[in-house]
């Protein structure tokens, strides 16, 4: 049996998509937990009212606590041997838990000892009405060993590890984190790209800055929450604290005069253009300069070198 966990925080419209296509898999033994991140808007009660279209789908419900908090409490209430977590605003095909159960090899020579999980593709778009129509890019390749955006692995290795760090509270690295405990266990990541989630995200606008330096600030400190718990090289250039990532964002904001500020009129002028995925690309250059400040303020301030 798989159990399908997806923490979710006021994202009614795109987690209403996620949770009708997950309804419909050729894989049948399976459950949904929806762990309820304390939303203030109306999920609980649509989930509520649409219980009939939900067959799959248990709530539960927590205090805003954050993803890592929420996603042990849905460990801890599945019934499943294998867990997959996604995010709540991944819209996935019918195949999609077909193709993590194949590839584990259930049915056929899967052991719950088996040092394996299996790790699906994750194409971003910003086409809501229909998310499934996008088609890969280049900036969807990700290099990353364990996320929970859409990946499948036996809970016996969740217990064994430890589960989610609930320290890590604010936004950033909870996945990457229980991923350098797994690998010391010795798991082997098997990459499935054919349980493909589409990762939808509103198109870029100039209003969404703001949260979205708050979003790199909070990576920062939770980064440097990684690295006092995993000190190597790896995660100290995971997170970018070294004297090469400073010198390199540094260098290519101009010691931060290129900013959300200076930057504003070229920005307009693409979204203008309706390229709104190239202004975010380039809004990345000062978003990522905000994310290494911060992981160099609070590196200090909590007196790592």
């Amino acid at each position: 049996m798989f159990s399908v966990i997806i923490p979710t925080y006021n994202r009614l419209p795109i987690l209403e998509k996620c949770l009708l296509a997950l309804e419909n898999q050729t894989f049948k033994d399976y459950e949904i937990i929806v762990v309820d991140d304390g939303s203030t808007d109306e999920t609980i009660a649509w989930l509520t009212e649409n219980k009939q279209k939900l067959a799959h789908v248990k709530l539960f419900l927590q205090n805003h606590q954050g993803p890592a908090i929420a996603r042990n409490l849905g460990v801890m209430q599945a019934k499943g041997d294998i867990i997959v977590f996604i995010d709540s605003d991944l819209v996935v095909t019918e195949t999609f838990l077909e193709f993590h159960a194949n590839a584990l090899g259930i049915g056929k020579d899967f052991e719950q000892n088996n040092p394996i999980f299996t790790y699906g593709a994750v194409i971003n778009t910003c086409n809501f009405d229909n998310p499934t129509a996008e088609k890969y890019k280049i900036t969807d390749y990700s290099a990353a060993y364990f996320a929970t955006g859409n990946v499948a692995i036996h809970r016996n290795w969740l217990e064994k590890a430890g589960l989610f760090d609930t320290n890590f509270q604010l936004y950033g690295w909870e996945d990457l984190e229980l991923g350098v405990r797994l690998k010391k266990l010795g798991l082997k990541l098997i990459k499935c790209p054919e349980a493909v989630g589409y990762h939808w995200h509103p198109p870029f606008n100039l209003e969404q800055i703001p949260n979205l330096i708050e979003q790199e600030q909070q990576r920062g400190k939770m980064g440097v929450l990684f690295y006092q718990k995993h000190p190597t090289l790896a995660v100290k250039m995971m997170i970018q604290m070294t004297v090469l990532h400073r010198i390199l964002w540094g260098i290519l904001t101009l010691g931060g005069l290129l900013n959300e500020n200076t930057m504003k009129p070229l920005l307009q002028w693409l979204l203008k253009q309706n390229k709104p995925q190239l202004a975010l690309e380039i809004a990345r250059i000062f978003l990522n300069w905000y994310n290494v400040k911060a992981v160099y303020q609070y590196a200090k301030k909590v007196k790592i070198s």
